[in-house]
């Protein structure tokens, strides 16, 4: 599938002529070319379906200056010559009236990459002709059994093309897809929420999830009340991913370098090169990991303590953040990595973690578990403590009570207190990594996630939650 253009612009020709029309000593242009098709669904109907599409443009304009170079960002909606220009102009008065930016770098140079000419990728709703037939039996199987579906799923093609007047093009399609369900009994009394994401949606089967949503309104025929507490507690990936992505997104170089992370070392610096995990646990990002795979470089609308303007186009690869539960890399621009004396490693977009050794899945996980809790996911999670990275949270849309293997009934919800730095060192069974989605920022922010589930004998429930 392609986008239509309409006149005679492409994003290939509204990046080079941002390119032409500045005044500034140097720009980078970043042009997000992007439609989706979503479908949403109430008390087992189908309620909304609709398919958009949008071309947003960032101009970087670079001054140098006497006391070093000057940078100013502007994004927006654009479509035309006349509102690219709009916005060069704008973000090259916002660099003429800023002051010399501290994480100057030289910027990056290169020629136009193979793809550069090509249309960008799209997505339309002909992406559920597969899905979507099956949504309506599995509305069926939910009425025949009392249970009501809500929903959604969304497929998204965003194509980026950055150039940059050191000679620059670079373009990079990204699908992302993802589906949620959430099934109520007819008097609303229980709830159960399945969800995953995709690049296609040729793997999703709705009857699947059905089924799935069924058997966990099964498991809550029994009700359990208990007290908050530490509990023996299985995190299936879902649950994992929730927590590893706020390890990640708070393993900024500088900042730890600053001493205002857990990874900064006691007496200045950080602690790269610490066990900070069980040997064997692993957490790596790579762009060609097979089924997450993302743009293989760097792409930076703004400059921050985790990225910069300077670094777009920057090749990535596979980075170890943990490599054998020593802490290998944190979260670095050009500017932090001179101030660490490490490596640069900028974000990637997606993360995996494994554990050496680990097989089966969740469900030999919670068939070796005397007794303890299984949940399905987590929700509203906040950081507490950033020097501990301890967050706060709720469970959320089914607990449930595992007893000699088996699960035997539905537990009051809890707000947790927990540190998935600190998980990582006391979790005591693993499953093998699978693909995964993080309920809380799988929809808007990061759904490229391959995580196992993890058994922590003494998860911190620190107080019963009333919520669904």
């Amino acid at each position: 599938m392609t986008t239509p253009q309409t006149g005679s612009w492409t994003p290939q020709s509204l990046v080079e002529h941002a390119l032409a029309t500045t005044l500034a000593d140097d720009a980078v242009v970043i042009v997000r070319d992007s439609t989706s098709a979503n479908l949403r669904w109430a008390n087992n109907t189908l309620t909304t379906n609709g398919v958009m599409h949008g071309i947003t443009v960032t101009v970087v304009s670079f001054v140098r200056r006497a006391d070093g170079v000057a940078t100013g960002s502007v994004t927006g909606t654009a479509s035309t010559q006349a509102q690219v220009t709009a916005l060069v102009e704008a973000a090259d008065a916002a660099a003429r009236a800023g002051s010399a930016a501290e994480d100057a770098n030289d910027l990056v140079t290169g020629t136009a990459a193979a793809d550069w000419d090509d249309e960008p990728g799209a997505t339309d709703i002909h992406v559920y002709d597969r899905f979507a037939p099956a949504l309506g039996e599995a509305f069926g199987r939910a009425s025949t059994g009392g249970r009501v579906l809500y929903g959604f799923v969304n497929h998204e093609v965003v194509t980026t093309y950055v150039g940059s007047s050191t000679g620059l093009r670079l373009r990079h399609v990204q699908p992302t897809g993802h589906f949620a369900c959430t099934g109520k009994t007819a008097d609303l009394a229980q709830s159960a929420w399945v969800g995953g994401a995709t690049r296609d949606f040729a793997d999703v089967d709705a009857l699947a999830m059905e089924e799935s949503v069924s058997q966990r309104l099964g498991w809550g025929k029994r009700r359990i009340d208990l007290p908050a507490g530490r509990y023996d507690t299985i995190l299936p990936p879902a649950a994992v991913a929730d927590l590893m992505i706020d390890a990640y997104w708070y393993a900024g170089a500088r900042v730890a370098w600053e001493g205002q992370s857990v990874y900064s070392r006691r007496g200045g610096g950080t602690r790269i090169g610490e066990a900070i995990a069980s040997p064997g646990v692993n957490l790596f990002s790579d762009p060609a990991y097979d089924g997450l795979e993302c743009a293989p470089f760097a792409v930076a609308a703004s400059s921050g303590n985790e990225s910069s303007v300077f670094d777009n186009g920057l090749p990535l690869g596979r980075t170890d953040w943990i490599r054998d539960g020593r802490l290998t890399s944190l979260l670095q621009t050009r500017h932090s990595a001179a101030m660490t004396g490490q490596p640069v490693t900028p974000p990637i977009d997606n993360l995996v973690l494994t554990v050496d050794g680990a097989t089966g899945g969740i469900d030999d996980v919670v068939a070796g578990t005397e007794r303890g809790l299984l949940l399905t996911c987590l929700w509203y999670i906040r950081v507490v403590d950033q020097q501990s990275l301890l967050l706060t949270g709720l469970t959320r849309d089914g607990v449930y009570l595992v007893e000699d293997g088996e699960i035997t009934g539905a537990v009051n919800n809890f707000r947790f207190n927990e540190s998935p730095v600190d998980l990582l060192r006391r979790f005591t069974h693993a499953s093998a990594t699978a693909p995964s989605f993080s309920r809380e920022w799988g929809d808007d922010y990061f759904s490229r996630t391959a995580t196992p589930a993890l058994r922590v004998p003494d998860f911190n429930m620190s107080s019963v939650s009333q919520a669904m």
